[in-house]
């Protein structure tokens, strides 16, 4: 047998089925009209933030990166644990308006922004995190076509990654960014022409379970960010540090320390260069404040034996939990969480994997995993699955359509 990852704290099994925020999957799936479902837990959402909070530093602002989960349930009840949001598009932007989120609590980054992206950023008050010399150019000409004045930053390419990071968004040359070298005279340029100065976007990575890579990492983040700004000789209003905390998917993933990584920034806050002594610092977070509160279920609809495996066929699949199959930028494929939502806490009584209804090998939820016996009818249960599955997945492929979503 494969080893599954490990499943999330926070979850019960109530008369032998697996419960999110007390209530039972079945009773979940009834109340939804049926599978596939993502559950996501309110109580699991709010008390990460509050133990993030707990961790770091009172002077730290946390952000929401709107990618990992934009589910509206789920953003109106993050507009009250978070100070501001993040997002990288134009339609993330209609999504968090159309929540009634203050376009002020928002920052836009992300490569390729098209101009008519900017010109509603720049309408709604949001803040530009600048890219290049291209998109500062045009987002100056359009803001003052608009006789607006326009928020700007700009996102720094930094020349150090997050080590052991799942997606390495910084050093070397990079679509994200500006490289350092450009940065001073690009801030001349924006204050010199009016700009609201914000300040810099610094992310290095993403997805770490290495607090000291971590702490690593943000301590050269505050060390770039003072050097950038003394060199341009501006003040430095706001800086984004990023986030980079991942969580446990895996077999053997522990997760991050966060009280470790929170001291050391407060010791890193204590000691900082006069440039910065009024700076107002973000950590964006997505994945880590969302990702361990929701669960995709979906139920078995076949079993069957191929050359003495065991399959478990269900009504889901890769197109609503890409990732969980191993095709969203996982190069060895491992089991994410998973167990078995009817027989929850049941022992081990198979070998058996999960897979979805499409027409391709790829479409695998659970390969090989130790699990109690199942049959047509019972619901398997995919965790860590609040950040990267219903938005990040095809959900059209084949046909198959959207799963749908709750917040409990």
């Amino acid at each position: 047998m494969k080893p599954l990852g490990p499943i999330p704290s926070g979850f019960s099994a109530i008369d032998g089925e697996l419960a999110i925020a007390g209530y039972k999957a079945t009773a979940l799936v009834e109340r939804a009209g049926g599978t596939p479902l993502f559950v996501y837990s309110r109580d699991l959402l709010t008390q990460r933030v509050a133990a993030l909070r707990a961790a770091m530093p009172a002077r730290l602002a946390l952000h929401y990166a709107v990618k990992a989960n934009p589910f509206g349930p789920v953003l109106q009840h993050m507009a009250g644990l978070v100070d501001g949001f993040d997002i990288a598009s134009g339609g993330e932007l209609a999504i968090v308006q159309a929540v009634g989120i203050d376009p002020a609590r928002v920052s836009f980054a992300g490569p390729g922004k098209r101009d008519s992206e900017l010109e509603a950023a720049i309408m709604a008050g949001a803040t530009l995190n600048l890219e290049s010399e291209g998109e500062a150019g045009r987002v100056l000409g359009i803001a003052h076509r608009l006789g607006l004045t326009p928020k700007l930053a700009i996102r720094v390419n930094p020349e150090f990654d997050l080590k052991g990071s799942g997606m390495k968004m910084g050093g070397g040359a990079k679509p994200f960014g500006i490289d350092e070298d450009r940065v001073p005279a690009i801030a001349r340029r924006l204050i010199s022409e009016g700009a609201d100065w914000r300040g810099f976007h610094i992310f290095a990575g993403s997805q770490a379970l290495s607090a000291d890579a971590i702490i690593d990492t943000q301590r050269q983040t505050l060390d770039l960010a003072a050097r950038l700004a003394e060199e341009a000789g501006v003040a430095l209003p706001k800086c984004n540090i990023g986030g980079g905390i991942g969580i446990p998917y895996f077999p053997g993933d522990e997760p991050v320390d966060i009280v470790k990584v929170g001291a050391a920034l407060a010791g890193h806050f204590a000691d900082l260069p006069d440039v910065l002594r009024e700076t107002d610092f973000v950590m964006e977070l997505g994945r880590y404040l969302v990702g361990e509160a929701g669960v995709y279920l979906a139920q078995i609809v076949d079993r069957k034996e191929s050359h003495g495996e065991v399959y478990l066929v269900t009504d889901g699949g890769l197109h609503h939990q890409l990732a969980a199959s191993g095709n969203f930028g996982t190069v060895v494929r491992r089991n994410y969480p998973s167990a078995i939502a009817t027989r929850f806490g049941e022992a081990v009584a198979e070998e058996a994997s999960i897979v979805g209804c499409l027409c391709t090998p790829l479409d695998r939820l659970a390969d090989k995993g130790g699990f109690p016996r199942a049959d047509v009818g019972d619901l398997v249960a995919i965790f860590c699955a609040g950040a990267y599955g219903a938005s990040a997945s095809p959900a059209m492929f084949l046909g198959q359509g959207p799963a749908r979503e709750m917040l409990v």
